[in-house]
């Protein structure tokens, strides 16, 4: 029996992460009112479209020319991702996170197996290249559960869940398991 390479699989998978928080985060904005989308809970946090501008810097520094280039780019510019002096439209937000988006899903699936053992660099510090993806894929998941509880927070009582609602999970694993021992027609 043959097996599937490990760094094949793992190609497929971190693709699959990325593309999960992307529609989390998706998902999430989409239930957010334009005002909120810049609302903060206090001072000292940063409002969903601050996010979402450093998620969108980060994503865009880090991998473009992910295996030719530092990932620090020089022209970003981090402590200015963290500032908003002008609100940004709805529009202008989600051009951010989708371009960033866009830079992250095309490196990633541009990826060979062999690609893995390379070694990149971030601000100069040696990487090999999958540790460099779970580096990130961390990093933006950790941002985006702040724009899915902010987002949360804000639309109450309105808000649709983007996983299973509470109280469901029986009610979920049975669905799962019987559609994957259904007869096949």
């Amino acid at each position: 029996m043959m097996t599937e390479d490990i760094r094949t699989v793992y190609l497929r998978d971190i693709v699959r992460t990325y593309r999960n928080y992307k529609t989390l985060g998706d998902r999430a904005l989409a239930q957010v009112s334009d005002a909120d989308i810049h609302t903060t809970l206090d001072e000292a946090d940063n409002s969903i479209a601050v996010t979402v501008k450093h998620v969108a810097g980060n994503l865009r520094s880090r991998f473009t020319g992910f295996l030719t280039s530092d990932g620090e780019k020089p022209d970003r510019n981090r402590d200015g991702e963290f500032e908003m002096p002008e609100q940004a439209s709805r529009d202008e937000v989600l051009r951010w996170w989708n371009a960033g988006w866009a830079i992250v899903m095309a490196a990633i699936e541009s990826l060979a197996p062999e690609d893995l053992e390379r070694t990149i660099t971030i601000r100069g510090e040696p990487f090999m290249v999958v540790e460099a993806l779970n580096r990130s894929a961390t990093h933006t998941a950790y941002h985006v559960g702040q724009i899915v509880y902010l987002a949360r927070h804000f639309a109450g009582r309105g808000w649709e869940t983007l996983s299973i609602p509470k109280g469901k999970s029986a009610e979920f694993t049975v669905g799962r398991f019987k559609e994957r021992i259904a007869p096949q027609k």
